[in-house]
């Protein structure tokens, strides 16, 4: 999927987290053709970057927040836009009861706290030159949980969106907006390993599971899931100067799977 690119992020730096697959990939991709220099992460490097700087991470412990940052640096000499895409889920299906206390922790220190300490990290430069924007990748299980399988993963994902909003709050009249997209299904490498888990769990087939998703989320009114580039899109918009009055904001892009206002 191609869309008529402006070339407004001319010159910006830009830290794109889990920029290797996926949503992420597309975001980055989107921000290169776009004129930012880029830096990603993720735990290993992937054989293309497409011109991106990347640096090696893990994003659930401190010590990696703090990796990117002195990448971010190094590499870019400070940060203009910072999009935090990192997240999943790998909880098996089963219910409550199949959420042991390490799976608990497990889905907040991939969802919630990685976000919270790169913003640590990152979020004192913007506000000390007053400008810069966030975007903070969350999901609409939020509002629809999957019961099944992504409880957890739900649970930490509302608690960046309540998290994105206070921050909102504070640094906006610094001159640092903070906005959420909160993407329905995505069509990505994650989720064959994700139904791949709850056929395995179930007993069933891929294509079963795949139906049981659908099933939950009441069906997707478009037909299809979003494709990444369709994200990275939404993403791209938000962080650029066209959505400058937009600020503390939720975005949801999720084919119309909510089935309410």
């Amino acid at each position: 999927m191609s869309f008529s690119i402006p070339n407004d992020f001319e010159g910006r730096r830009v830290v794109v987290t889990a920029g290797t697959k996926g949503a992420g990939r597309a975001t980055v991709r989107r921000f290169l053709a776009a004129g930012a220099r880029v830096l990603t992460t993720a735990r290993s490097r992937p054989d293309d970057l497409g011109g991106a700087e990347f640096v090696a991470a893990d994003l659930t412990t401190p010590d990696g927040a703090a990796t990117v940052r002195d990448a971010a640096f190094a590499t870019l000499g400070g940060v203009d836009v910072l999009v935090h895409v990192l997240g999943g889920s790998g909880a098996p299906g089963g219910g409550f009861a199949a959420l042991t206390e390490e799976l608990w922790q497990s889905e907040f220190a991939l969802n919630l706290w990685p976000a919270v300490r790169l913003d640590r990290a990152l979020l004192p430069h913007m506000v000390e030159r007053g400008s810069g924007a966030v975007v903070h990748v969350a999901s609409i299980q939020r509002t629809l949980p999957l019961y099944e399988s992504t409880t957890a993963y739900a649970a930490a994902k509302a608690a960046l969106t309540v998290y994105s909003k206070a921050l909102s709050k504070e640094v906006g009249p610094k001159g640092v907006r903070v906005n959420v997209v909160s993407p329905g299904w995505i069509y990505t490498e994650a989720v064959d390993a994700f139904l791949q888990r709850i056929a395995a769990v179930s007993g069933g087939s891929v294509e079963t599971a795949r139906q049981g998703v659908l099933e939950a989320l009441g069906g997707i009114p478009i037909g299809r899931p979003a494709d990444p580039a369709e994200v990275a899109e939404l993403i791209a918009f938000l962080a650029s100067d066209r959505a400058a009055s937009i600020h503390g904001a939720e975005y949801v892009i999720d084919g119309g799977t909510i089935p309410t206002v």
